[in-house]
């Protein structure tokens, strides 16, 4: 039965570590004058760069979405609510605006397009699209002026356009949930204007909670028109005929009691005006409870924090700047060094 002999691992040894970093640290203090070149033109590199980019400011809205509760009765929800039974409340909620799916919505690019053909807070009479242009330098690129208006765009303009809705999704916006246990969400815009910042921020929120609570509500809401306008109308129809029933009890006191069918016409009014008045009272409650289940479907989007200015201002301070660029400098020309003697 042969042997094998089993190479063991040497032992660790601190003297050992201890050498062989010394020997790293001789080999580059041999290279010390490249080294400090390197680190020179990394700072340099660093001053440079923290003059030249300009700051941004991020603009940040945090807000909570109180969801409409959902059930399969609908009407019969409302219609128990009214006696303190919560029927809907037996259901989960969904939406547009239910869980995740608010960064989505954020996101859109019609939200995005309507916040930038708004006004802008810098000048009231151009859009905030003509502001960001302005701030970017994008004016400059196109041979005609740059002037968004909603109705009216130049192929041009809309190109102009889209390329505002790529920077702003792709470089500036940002939509966080903090805590997944909770229902806040966190909204931030980063722009090199602080008024531009603030306003897109603002304006995308508003936009959101107004295209939600439209497309949530709309169904409901075209009910309650619709059953508003036949309860106006049934009520001018009741009040006509209160009026001709009066005028007609009126006329029966002079009326000869010969005629047999004198109070025909007294009958019919009376008839017509009590199935007007249940018809009525039936359209007015259902009314009443399609008012009560909009209400109820209407949800809630309540900001937390406004940005507010002075907001904060990202740039690199130039002593931070500098100190970055020269150990970055550093650092590639010692593991340049290191790499090159590890593989002679």
């Amino acid at each position: 039965m042969s042997t094998k002999n089993i190479s063991e691992e040497p032992e660790f040894s601190i003297v050992g570590l201890l050498a062989n970093w010394l020997s790293v640290f001789s080999s580059l203090l041999n290279h010390w004058k490249q080294i400090a070149i390197a680190a020179i033109i990394g700072g340099v590199i660093g001053l440079s760069y923290s003059l030249l980019v300009k700051p941004t400011y991020t603009g940040r809205l945090t807000f909570v979405v109180e969801e409409a509760k959902q059930s399969g009765g609908g009407m019969l929800s409302a219609l128990a609510g009214q006696f303190g039974v919560d029927i809907g409340g037996m259901a989960g909620t969904s939406g547009v605006l239910a869980g995740d799916n608010v960064q989505e919505l954020l996101k859109s690019r019609f939200l995005i397009k309507k916040v930038l053909l708004s006004k802008s807070p810098m000048d009231s009479s151009i859009s905030i699209a003509d502001s960001y242009a302005k701030v970017y330098g994008w004016e400059k690129d196109w041979k005609e002026p740059v002037l968004i208006a909603a109705n009216n765009l130049t192929r041009r303009q809309d190109s102009l356009l889209q390329l505002m809705v790529k920077r702003v999704l792709e470089k500036e916006l940002s939509i966080s949930k903090p805590d997944k246990k909770l229902g806040f969400f966190e909204l931030t815009i980063n722009n090199k204007n602080e008024l531009l910042s603030q306003a897109i921020c603002q304006k995308l929120i508003k936009e959101a909670t107004s295209f939600y609570i439209d497309t949530k509500t709309r169904r409901l809401k075209v009910n309650v028109d619709r059953l508003q306008h036949k309860s106006d109308s049934l009520e001018y129809l009741l009040n006509r005929k209160t009026f001709t029933t009066l005028a007609q009890n009126r006329d029966m006191l002079n009326l000869n009691p010969a005629f047999t069918t004198a109070g025909v016409d007294l009958e019919i009014s009376n008839r017509d005006k009590i199935m007007i008045s249940s018809i009525y009272a039936e359209v007015v409650k259902n009314l009443e409870i399609s008012k009560t289940a909009l209400i109820q479907e209407t949800p809630t989007v309540q900001i937390v924090d406004q940005p507010e200015l002075p907001l904060k201002k990202n740039e690199w301070k130039w002593w931070m700047a500098l100190l970055v660029g020269a150990f970055g400098g550093m650092i590639v020309t010692s593991s340049t060094f290191l790499f090159s003697k590890a593989n002679k």
